[in-house]
């Protein structure tokens, strides 16, 4: 079985791909490959600023369903996205498809997201009976206010691109059809405008 998580340097970029077909879902191995390479990300003196995207035809749309109603499988996904946020170094989000439930959470954890037209981000977990638990009940509000983002939670619709863009939700909306690209070229705003981890390049 191919490795869920790949990651390749593009000059001073690097960029995390997540590969787990059909839906990205965020397996353990998906966790611990993210984990590894934020990490290494974070040691290569090369390396200014990562961008994360998904292969096939989305971003992480979930967790694993076949993870539901057991223990836990290190790492969890809230120690993920917390050592994602505490980069010292900018990372991307790059959305296509669906960001929904624990990706968008990931989404969320990252310094900047951009999102190509027609994906949709969200927090559908309510639908389960549950609420999300990777802290996006926390920095979503943040980012775009407490009564824009229990909406989104306590509903559990998924939010078209412009929405999320119009919310605060995602910094931009990326042109073309390719996340990596899309992820590289804000990146390189990022880099060029912003510095490392600033705040949002609208």
């Amino acid at each position: 079985m191919s490795d869920p998580v790949t990651y390749a340097a593009h000059g001073d970029i690097a960029v995390i791909t997540i590969d787990n077909p059909p839906v990205n879902a965020s397996s353990q191995a998906v966790r611990q490959g993210l984990a590894e390479a934020i990490s290494r990300a974070g040691e290569d003196a090369a390396v200014r600023a990562v961008v994360l995207c998904g292969a096939g035809r989305t971003f992480i749309a979930g967790a694993d369903i076949k993870e539901f109603g057991k223990p836990p499988l290190q790492p969890v996904l809230r120690d993920v996205i917390a050592r994602i946020e505490a980069s010292d170094k900018p990372v991307i989000c790059a959305i296509h498809g669906t960001a929904l439930g624990g990706g968008f959470e990931v989404a969320l954890g990252c310094h900047y997201r951009v999102a190509l037209e027609g994906s949709k981000v969200g927090l559908p977990e309510v639908n389960l009976g549950i609420i999300p638990g990777a802290g996006g009940t926390q920095r979503l509000p943040r980012l775009i206010g407490a009564r824009a983002a229990l909406d989104i939670i306590t509903s559990a619709r998924h939010v078209p691109a412009a929405e999320a863009l119009e919310l605060g939700a995602i910094d931009a909306i990326g042109e073309g059809t390719d996340p990596q690209s899309a992820g590289l070229a804000y990146a390189r705003r990022v880099l060029d405008e912003g510095g490392p981890c600033a705040a949002p390049v609208r």
